[in-house]
This record gives structure tokens, C-alpha cells and sequence, in this order.
């Protein structure tokens, strides 16, 4: 896996202002664990907590949606087990990734909630719309862990339903060495180019694997933009939402609402 290094600490700025209010971040359990291939890496969490505790500065109400990857693969163990079962496993990973994050933000000054959809004794809260608004609006950033309860739901379906219900100005899905949606698998020689903007019916037509079909339905229908940008981008959180056409390069918009273009000059 490679090495995730988000680059130093973003400075505000008076004219700074952010185009997406209120946002979902879908991160990956992999990025998680840096260049190792399961467990932690300190200094990219902290980087990312740096990232976003800047991002709250400049108005933004922050949920989070945690894969656990870094601790399990479900695409592996349902080689060798049960769906139900591998998918179970997964869903204590993000629980487990989000208590975690949770007290690695408290270092940074940043306070967190870890929600779930099911009682884990005193140690997340039950899920509710209004709670979790209430608490973004607080300025505390809210994970969403343990799925939905129910197999075959990904962390991406799961991010976009939660951004659903909280009504988010965007669902921001974030990649690991790839700093957008391309027309094609990229590579060298391959040819491919990033999107700068792409509707869903031609994500959906093309089937352009960056999030599963189940996540892409659930945007469109309740009407929200998704932003799909590179981890490893310098200031990747804030320059995502403070809205994607301010850097040249950077990220992918799709929404309902918006022509199939690329940039001029893609990674």
C-alpha cells in the first residue's frame, strides 16, 4: 500500500469561506494504517485531525463514515466464511476505527461522537437524526460506525444514506492515491482522464467503480452532490469543501445537475 503523507496544516484566511456547509466524509480503514498493512499510523491520523479541525474553523459541520479495512478485508474473509458473518466482522472494525479517531481528536482539541445503529454498552450512542444534528451544529464531528446493522451495505452506501438524513450539502468520498474519477483505469500509458464534473446517469451507464451502484442510487435520488478527491492532496478536506473548482486538478463533482468534463491537464 502506499504511503499516505497529507502535507502540513492549513492556514485560514479572512476571505476564506467554504461552498459545502455540511458534509459526510467517507474514509477509508486503509488509509488509516499509513504504509503498514493493518493497525495505525499516528501521523497520518493526525494529520487528518489537523486537516479537519481546520476545516470546523471555517464553519463546516463534519459527520464521518470509517471503513475497517486496516483490520479487516470482508471481500477476503467471504472467500472462506460466511457473507453474514465476514460482513459482521467489518462492522465491529469501523466501530472499532471510530473510538479510536475519537480519542486521537481529542489531542487536537476537536470533541466527537461515536454513533451507532445499535447499542455497544457506554460506548457509542444510538443513532438519531436530531442528536447528530444538534452536534454538528455543536461544532462536534459525529462517526457513524457498525454500518447499518445489516450485511451487504458498504461504508459507501452507508455514507451516502447517512448524508441523506442529515441532509448534507455534499458527501465527500476520499481515495488513496488517486485524486479523482477517471474515464478509465489510470496508469501509465493508459490514457486516462479525470473528471472535473460528471452527472450520476453517466457514472452509473459507464459503471465507473469509485463508489458501488447502491451509494450512487441513494445520491440521486435524495438530490446530493458528491466530491470524490485524493487523500494525499495537500489540504484535501478544506480545499473539498470550500468547492471543487478553486484548484486546477483537484477532485471530481457529480451531481444530477452537471455536464461530463475534464480537466485540461489531468493527473
Amino acid at each position: 500500500m502506499a504511503n499516505i503523507h497529507l502535507e502540513g496544516v492549513y492556514t485560514i484566511h479572512a476571505e476564506d469561506e467554504i461552498m459545502f456547509k455540511r458534509v459526510i466524509i467517507k474514509l477509508s480503514g486503509e488509509a488509516l494504517s499509513g504504509s503498514a498493512d493493518h493497525g495505525f499510523c499516528d501521523a497520518t491520523i493526525d494529520s487528518i485531525a489537523q486537516q479537519l479541525k481546520a476545516t470546523l474553523e471555517l464553519g463546516a459541520e463534519i459527520a464521518l463514515v470509517v471503513g475497517g479495512g486496516n483490520f479487516w478485508r470482508g471481500r477476503i474473509g467471504q472467500q472462506v466464511m460466511d457473507r453474514v458473518r465476514a460482513d459482521q466482522i467489518g462492522m465491529l472494525a469501523t466501530v472499532m476505527n471510530a473510538i479510536y479517531l475519537s480519542e486521537a481528536f481529542k489531542r487536537h482539541g476537536i470533541r466527537s461522537q461515536v454513533m451507532t445503529p445499535m447499542p455497544f454498552a457506554n460506548m457509542t450512542t444510538v443513532y438519531d437524526k436530531f442528536t447528530a444534528l444538534s452536534l454538528m451544529a455543536d461544532g462536534v464531528v459525529t462517526f457513524h460506525a457498525a454500518g447499518l446493522c445489516h450485511p451487504y451495505f458498504s461504508t459507501d452506501t452507508v455514507a451516502a444514506l447517512r448524508g441523506a438524513e442529515l441532509e448534507v450539502d455534499c458527501c465527500l468520498y476520499t481515495k488513496n492515491g488517486v485524486g479523482g474519477v477517471y474515464d478509465k483505469v489510470p496508469g501509465k500509458g493508459t490514457g486516462a482522464r479525470m473528471y472535473k464534473t460528471l452527472p450520476y446517469d453517466t457514472a452509473i451507464a459507464r459503471q465507473l467503480q469509485f463508489v458501488d451502484g447502491a451509494a450512487l442510487n441513494i445520491l440521486v435520488e435524495a438530490d446530493i452532490p458528491s466530491f470524490v478527491f485524493g487523500l494525499n492532496e495537500p489540504d484535501s478536506f478544506v480545499r473539498a469543501c470550500k468547492g471543487y473548482g478553486r484548484q486546477s486538478g483537484f477532485g471530481t463533482l457529480l451531481h444530477t445537475l452537471v455536464e461530463e468534463e475534464f480537466y485540461v491537464n489531468p493527473h
